[in-house]
């Protein structure tokens, strides 16, 4: 293979980087379609030595004092923000995400995640509970890590979900073994390197790269205690199967078909910045996008003219550019895919084109060949037509119309996902009704997309199990023991002479 722009990628496990032996696969540039590394996809021996290395380091990690882990993590936040730009610009490039997104978004949220875990353990979050039972009887709970963990990462937060992960997992005393997505790997590696600096021991965050088979024998391996999963509801349902025969924890955060409703006296210019941003923001490449927006049939053509206005401030380009807020898709397979949906909502559905479509966007210099796609609004939707019913996972913004909020809130519903959901309204008394009748599990009131680390996310429905972030987050990567102590000095015993 030719030379490429970043060193070649293997595993990582023992504190090192090691050689893999499975197959090799190319990371490309997004924007340009040019190669960024060779990625050496772990093998199953590969696996078996990393989950191994992750094993031997359990025991030392999950006994070290609480507020020692945490002084240790908080050493790795420090250098994830120091080197908060050096890292955003490879996340730019293996995605194609802009600069001034991953630069001020997903470092920075991922080190949050991390800064908050080691300060919740290292001030007592791990701390179980005792209760009286009677005068000389006590019971008491402990709070202890689950062993070796499982975490594969998604595509399109790349850094952001590998810190998700892998925060409370060690904050909590596991160790862990990450597969980052094959699209997007680079960052696994440079993560591991962090975490041995910053004093992490070795064997407690390993990396393995590869495909769907190396996700698969990792999630079936019986070294794993728990699989945290981020990604598609139907790979989602294949590991949270496999994790289940083997009665493993899991955490599964899975796609969404999320509703956007504005409420009749919403102001039209935040309903349509809500929208934009729940709809645009990283090309539409986020999980919990609000795709069905959902306004009242009177407010159609005033929500439409200020939209089409304001779409002229999606500004694809140099993606190292600071004004450039848009960029292409993270794949040509999953270009291609997107492109797929946005024609049949033309063909098939015929849902009217407000703006964008199919045809390829102007071509930007130096970018020919890159993936990228036009920011579309599709009109006049019903809630049969394919692109209103499946994820697309791209700037695909489909607008539809209701009569009274009640419907709106039935409509919203009628989903299997239940990822998230968002009102806009001046009414906030109002607005905590209708959030409280919508069947989503990360939900939003005059805003859309901000998730920080003190609130626990996760979906309802097909959309997921489990949270993640928040105190109820650690508890997902914890097993509970409860020690009932009798000191009566009598054994009661039903076995005694009549």
């Amino acid at each position: 293979m030719a030379d490429s722009f970043y060193p070649p990628r293997h595993c990582y496990y023992d504190g090192k980087p090691k050689t893999a032996s499975g197959d090799v696969f190319r990371s490309v540039n997004p924007s340009t379609a040019q190669p960024l590394a060779d990625v050496h996809s772990a093998s199953h021996s590969d696996i078996d030595v990393a989950i191994h290395s992750a094993q031997q380091a359990f025991y030392s990690w999950s006994t070290t004092p609480p507020v020692a882990r945490s002084r240790i993590l908080l050493r790795a936040v420090q250098l994830l923000r120091e080197r908060n730009d050096e890292i955003a610009k490879v996340e730019t490039q293996d995605t194609g995400k802009p600069f001034s997104e991953t630069s001020t978004v997903d470092v920075v949220t991922g080190a949050d995640v991390l800064e908050f875990f080691a300060n919740l353990v290292g001030g007592g979050g791990l701390n179980g509970e005792t209760t009286q039972l009677r005068e000389d009887a006590w019971v008491y709970t402990k709070k202890e890590a689950l062993g070796v963990c499982a975490g594969i990462g998604a595509w399109n937060y790349p850094i952001q979900i590998a810190l998700w992960k892998s925060a409370p997992c060690l904050a909590a005393g596991n160790t862990m073994v990450y597969k980052p997505s094959e699209v997007t790997p680079l960052h696994g590696e440079i993560l591991a390197e962090i975490y041995t600096e910053a004093g992490v021991p070795p064997g407690v965050f390993n990396v393995v790269n590869g495909g769907g088979h190396v996700g698969a024998y990792l999630t079936s391996h019986e070294g794993i205690a728990k699989v945290s999963f981020t990604g598609q509801v139907s790979t989602g349902k294949k590991v949270a199967s496999s994790a289940a025969a083997g009665m493993k924890y899991t955490t599964m955060e899975l796609g969404g078909k999320s509703p956007v409703i504005i409420l009749p006296d919403a102001d039209i210019e935040q309903a349509v910045d809500g929208a934009m941003m729940a709809n645009f923001f990283s090309t539409g490449q986020v999980c919990t996008n609000g795709t069905r927006v959902l306004i009242p049939k009177a407010m159609k053509g005033p929500f439409e003219q200020r939209l089409l206005r304001k779409m002229e401030y999606i500004r694809p380009g140099d993606l190292m550019d600071m004004n450039t807020n848009f960029g292409p898709l993270v794949s040509e397979i999953h270009y291609k895919k997107v492109l797929d949906y946005i024609k049949h909502g033309v063909e098939v559905d015929k849902a009217t084109l407000l703006c964008g479509g199919p045809e390829k966007p102007k071509a930007i210099k130096g970018m020919e060949d890159g993936f990228w796609v036009k920011p579309t609004v599709f009109t006049d939707c019903t809630d049969p037509m394919k692109i209103v019913q499946e994820e697309i996972f791209g700037p695909v913004m489909m607008i539809l119309t209701y009569e009274e909020v009640e419907e709106a809130i039935q409509r919203a519903n009628a989903t299997p996902l239940g990822l998230a959901a968002g009102v806009f309204t001046k009414d906030l008394n109002l607005a905590h009704k209708v959030i409280a009748k919508l069947e989503a599990g990360i939900t939003w009131v005059n805003t859309w997309g901000e998730s920080p680390a003190e609130m626990s996310v996760g979906g309802w429905k097909q959309s997921g199990v489990g949270v993640e972030n928040g105190k109820k987050g650690l508890e997902a990567w914890v097993r509970n023991k409860s020690t009932l102590v009798d000191m009566s000095g009598i054994v009661p015993t039903v076995f005694a002479k009549i």
